[in-house]
């Protein structure tokens, strides 16, 4: 059952991909706004902003990367409710296939996408004065925690995918993800805000997740950072997945 799980949705990640490749347009759309505030940020606010010690283009990658992510993550939702609509799914099920391979397939397609916009963002950032010393190791943490938000937020995206009544509807969900990052510490210091935001900001999962980006690709102990990071993208990750299979099999009932 495992090895026929595992070879359907190896198959059908393959038919997303090959989608995709025709569609090269979607990658490039999902990565021009992030790069855009990127370059607005550094060369119109950052002479304002005092990060510290860093230069701003250190102190705001993270936050941009989780921009990124945000951003391609609305393609899940549109592909997945063009396939619904489609009656794709009614001819999958005929076929002796595993049915949850269907949405994995999605799901890792979306992680493809996403990883090869955030490479792309940040060769970017590197163009303009990114530099970071941080080793192999410190980099693969980098990697782990937005692979798993990647995955978290992409099980979100399936939610309205399945769910949603129009193609804008399946879409727009991702516009306060998008601006999340905002209201953090991404941009700016919290300690710069006022009280009811500076909570806000504090306390929402982005800036734990920011904050432990920037710790470990500037070479700064992450300390409780990193495990609040993880506890949020994994709390997420879980309660996305159980609603989103929940949603699916009354869709395919």
């Amino acid at each position: 059952m495992t090895k026929h799980f595992f070879a359907d949705t190896a198959y059908l990640t393959g038919r997303s991909l090959r989608h995709i490749t025709r569609s090269v347009d979607t990658i490039i759309t999902t990565t021009i706004m992030p790069i855009a505030f990127m370059l607005l940020f550094v060369y119109v606010f950052g002479g304002a902003i005092k990060p510290g010690s860093h230069s701003y283009v250190n102190y705001l990658l993270p936050g941009i990367l989780l921009i990124t992510i945000a951003s391609g993550i609305s393609y899940t939702a549109f592909r997945l409710f063009l396939d619904l609509q489609s009656g794709i799914f009614e001819r999958f099920q005929s076929m002796p296939i595993a049915r949850s391979s269907v949405l994995w397939a999605h799901v890792l397609t979306s992680l493809v996408a996403n990883l090869i916009s955030l490479v792309v963002v940040v060769l970017v950032a590197l163009l303009i004065g990114f530099r970071s010393g941080a080793g192999a190791l410190s980099w693969l943490a980098v990697a782990g925690i937005l692979i798993v938000f990647t995955l978290a937020l992409t099980w979100i995206a399936v939610i309205p995918g399945l769910s949603a009544k129009s193609v804008d509807g399946a879409s727009a969900f991702s516009y306060p993800l998008i601006f999340l990052p905002l209201v953090s510490s991404a941009f700016v210091p919290t300690d710069t805000m006022p009280g009811p935001v500076r909570a806000f900001a504090e306390y929402q999962p982005v800036t734990s997740i920011v904050n432990t980006i920037r710790d470990l690709y500037t070479q700064q102990p992450a300390g409780t950072d990193i495990w609040i990071a993880l506890a949020w993208c994994v709390g997420i990750l879980i309660v996305a997945y159980g609603f989103a299979m929940v949603i699916y099999r009354r869709k395919i009932s």
